[in-house]
């Protein structure tokens, strides 16, 4: 029997499903509204590097839909629909696989764009140009990627970065309204939502526009956590911040703050002793000689398994999709299903342990017979499990 999550999932071809109102506020016709919202969705997440994932992985994981991240800056130097995350993304979906794609703006070395600067044209600009290849081909658009990270301090709780985003906002709605499609639209994602330094004037303002903007489908979160707790401020804050039929993404979420305060700890005695490490060895430098020499999938297996800070907290994939499935405001989670370069280059003691969120494991395990990469089986098997749930 198909589960109700299942049938949500499948492609929308395959399906009979009749379009719902998702109005703007000049009203889209009829013929330019989404299809059917997605419910409790899980998706893999290859953020902005598609080079690992292939269709074995997704199949092996039952996997349906598929998320990724386009850097915006990019499109100044190629066709959007020729970069390797959109590229990934239109490809699946030919594919029968549903897609997320989230719009990443990055201001780290330049204040925000305002009203009438060239910086505003610039960015206006990419939009459209991305806007042109992807609408009406992936199912879910989000405008922004981690607005709060991506600028300089300065413009965190400034009304720059309100009035830059919500002026995309309606771009975006308005060339929908325009060109027609079945894309909805987010707006994402807010970050470090449990800490109240994080909670401010802006992010208030930022849920008042998603709430009062009518072709907004909701809001996305990216719960990277310092402990399995901390997630629950993010849904404290945003659900009831969301008006009635709206939803949350939750495109990507992980416990990588409470992995790399582990990183300085030694590894577990009984893993020095069954493989001849050094006693007191710290666990920073057995991932990185993973990525040196990639160890044989029981090695793997049993450094996480023997280390109490992953064993103690190996149910998390199934824990956070549960409490987010819980609230019924879910539409799509994300989360990583492999290992890319950037996490690998330069690992040491101060590293953002990424690598050990991904379902498959290509630069610390070596490959399975079938020639799968190797993996996190915990992460693996929620996943898969989480696809019927």
């Amino acid at each position: 029997m198909v589960s109700r999550r299942a049938f949500l999932a499948l492609p929308a071809g395959a399906l009979a499903l009749a379009a719902v109102g998702c109005d703007t506020s000049t009203r889209s016709s009829p013929a330019q509204q989404p299809t059917t919202p997605p419910q409790g969705i899980l998706a893999a997440n290859f953020n902005g590097d598609p080079g690992q994932l292939n269709d074995a992985e997704l199949k092996n994981v039952s996997a349906t839909w598929l998320r990724g991240f386009y850097e915006m800056s990019d499109a100044d130097k190629e066709n959007p629909a020729e970069s390797a995350s959109i590229k990934a993304l239109l490809s699946a979906a030919q594919r029968g696989y549903r897609t997320v794609l989230s719009l990443k703006f990055v201001y780290f070395k330049q204040a925000i764009p305002t009203a009438g600067s060239g910086a505003m044209a610039t960015a206006s600009r990419r939009l459209d140009d991305v806007l042109a290849a992807v609408l009406d081909k992936v199912d879910i658009l989000v405008i922004g990627n981690e607005p709060f990270i991506e600028c300089q301090d300065a413009d965190r709780g400034s009304d720059r970065l309100n009035e830059f985003y919500e002026t995309l906002a309606r771009q975006a709605i308005a060339y929908r309204d325009r060109n027609g499609g079945k894309t909805r639209l987010y707006m994402g994602a807010l970050n470090h939502l449990d800490q109240a330094d994080w909670r401010t004037g802006a992010t208030d303002r930022w849920m008042t526009f998603v709430r009062d903007t009518q072709a907004l489908d909701g809001t996305d979160l990216h719960p990277h956590l310092p402990d399995v707790a901390a997630g629950q401020a993010y849904l404290d804050y945003v659900v009831p911040r969301l008006r009635a039929g709206q939803k949350f993404l939750a495109t990507e979420f992980s416990l990588v703050l409470f992995w790399k305060k582990h990183l300085k700890d030694p590894v577990a005695p009984a893993f020095a002793k069954k493989y001849g490490v050094a006693t007191g060895t710290p666990v920073w430098q057995v991932i990185k000689s993973a990525i040196a020499n990639p160890f044989p999938q029981e090695k793997w297996t049993d450094f996480l398994s023997m280390s109490h800070w992953f064993s103690a907290n190996q149910t998390f994939l199934a824990d956070q999709v549960k409490k987010f499935r819980d609230t019924g405001r879910l539409a799509v989670a994300a989360y990583g299903i492999a290992q890319d370069t950037p996490m690998i280059d330069g690992f040491g003691p101060d590293s953002p342990p990424w690598l050990l969120n991904s379902l498959f494991c290509p630069y610390t395990v070596q490959a399975a017979a079938d020639g799968l990469p190797g993996q996190t089986t915990p992460w693996v098997d929620q996943f898969r499990a989480l696809q019927q749930a």
